[in-house]
């Protein structure tokens, strides 16, 4: 692995610490509504910056997909964010970093970011091949006779994101690797200290009416964010942003912890072994798949923990049908071991959500969400991938707050249609049990 990445920061004490989620759901009458702060709240953090900006994301374009007609123009929108604070303060440093499927993995151009580097912003995309390959007995293949061809030269076949434009092949051979940058990191000053917001959610126009969930926080776990990201422009070839200094929180009474790659997973699994009989744990989230996240939790229902589980039925995709791997029958095998599930009650849109909750009974709770997935490729060091934990007691608004939003997910509490029974879609086919696991083990998945 490159260096500095599976970092675990040191859980710091944060001045703020901000829960924050987006929605979609159908009434009783049918009728689709959508509520939104995620991305409002990145751009106010943005134009309050004097200094520097640095993002992270994945998917950061304007891709229709299979979308009739996307929420929200997020592309144009951060992209118009940026270029604005960057004319108001020409001295501000303005890191952009992303993913090659953006350009499909350099077969198109992405006006977006021509308009940012003519700006003197600086756009960073990432070199994946300098990752482990999740799926090595193809990658061995593509790593000896296809990476040294390049990928340069007119393509002839159709874009698989878009109904518009023409890639190569070898950038459909190039997406074969499944391997990703898939953080969702801002990083901002805002006065004498940072700001940093770790999410879901990306600024995907196709995207845009998904379900996510963010935690918005100021302090030395911004900072932390920095060295993180660090280390993603080194192996990228490029040179890093000096990290300021920050002053210190005088509560440290709740903390904040940066987690990358597998130090997610182990923090996950430390939360989930370490519950009693007293404790909770909820989690709501887009993949489960992970074996020995799964383990875990067979092994906390034994102890009598209680437990809650929404998942994404993984029936669409952007308008492509999908066939419910890996949800379906990862949820089959936890409704034998008595454990609770629900369905996030999607209509084409995704329930994107990657968040663990879990309360000691006691009084402590933790809270644990960002960009990775329970899933082998986001949390066993092949994808890129930021999280951050969040410990403290009831009182902080952030964690009451994460509470009340999973109650209400679970109950369809205030009248909003978020989550189905665990028949609406259950499944026992052994066939898609069989995929699963195979896909899990090879890597050769999108999960």
């Amino acid at each position: 692995m490159p260096a500095g990445l599976s970092y675990a920061g040191e859980p710091v004490a944060a001045d703020y610490v901000r829960f924050l989620a987006d929605t979609t759901w159908v009434d009783a009458e049918g009728v689709s509504h959508s509520e939104q702060v995620i991305f409002d709240t990145v751009f106010d953090t943005i134009r309050r910056a004097r200094r520097l900006v640095l993002l992270d994301v994945f998917l950061y374009n304007d891709f229709e997909m299979h979308i009739e007609a996307p929420y929200r123009s997020l592309a144009r929108e951060l992209t118009d964010a940026l270029l604005e604070q960057k004319e108001k303060h020409p001295d501000i440093t303005i890191v952009v970093i992303t993913d090659p499927i953006n350009t499909v993995y350099g077969s198109i151009r992405n006006t977006f970011f021509e308009s940012l580097e003519a700006a003197g912003i600086r756009v960073v995309i990432t070199d994946l091949a300098a990752l482990r390959d999740s799926n090595p007995f193809y990658s061995f293949l593509w790593r000896c006779f296809v990476k040294p061809l390049g990928n340069a030269g007119r393509g002839r076949l159709g874009n698989p994101f878009d109904p518009e434009g023409r890639v190569t092949l070898r950038s459909y051979l190039t997406m074969l690797n499944c391997k990703a940058n898939h953080r969702k990191v801002v990083v901002c000053d805002d006065g004498d200290t940072l700001v940093g917001l770790v999410t879901s959610a990306n600024p995907h126009d196709a995207s845009s009416a998904n379900s996510n969930v963010a935690v918005c926080f100021a302090g030395q776990a911004a900072r932390d964010l920095l060295v993180s990201e660090n280390a993603v422009l080194a192996f990228s070839g490029h040179d890093g942003i000096t990290v300021p200094r920050v002053r210190p929180a005088e509560d440290a009474s709740n903390t904040v912890q940066v987690l990358t790659e597998r130090a997610i997973k182990t923090a996950a699994l430390s939360i989930i072994d370490n519950m009693t009989e007293d404790g909770e744990i909820d989690i709501a989230t887009f993949y489960l798949s992970d074996r020995d996240i799964i383990a875990a939790l067979k092994r906390a229902k034994r102890r009598g923990v209680t437990m809650h589980i929404v998942l994404d039925p993984n029936k669409n995709a952007f308008g492509y049908d999908k066939h419910g791997i890996p949800n379906l029958p990862v949820a089959a095998e936890l409704t034998r071991e008595n454990i609770d599930i629900r369905w996030y009650h999607t209509h084409d849109e995704q329930c994107h959500f990657k968040m663990l909750l879990a309360d000691d009974g006691h009084g402590e709770a933790q809270l644990l969400l960002g960009s990775a997935n329970l899933t082998r490729r986001n949390l066993d060091d092949f994808n890129l991938e930021t999280n951050v934990l969040v410990k403290g007691q009831h009182s902080l608004a952030a964690i009451r707050d994460a509470q009340v939003f999973f109650r209400t997910l679970w109950s369809n509490g205030q009248s909003r249609g978020h989550t189905a029974a665990y028949e609406h879609y259950r499944s026992e086919s052994l066939l898609k049990k069989g995929l699963y696991r195979f896909m899990e083990a090879s890597g050769f998945s999108g999960f």
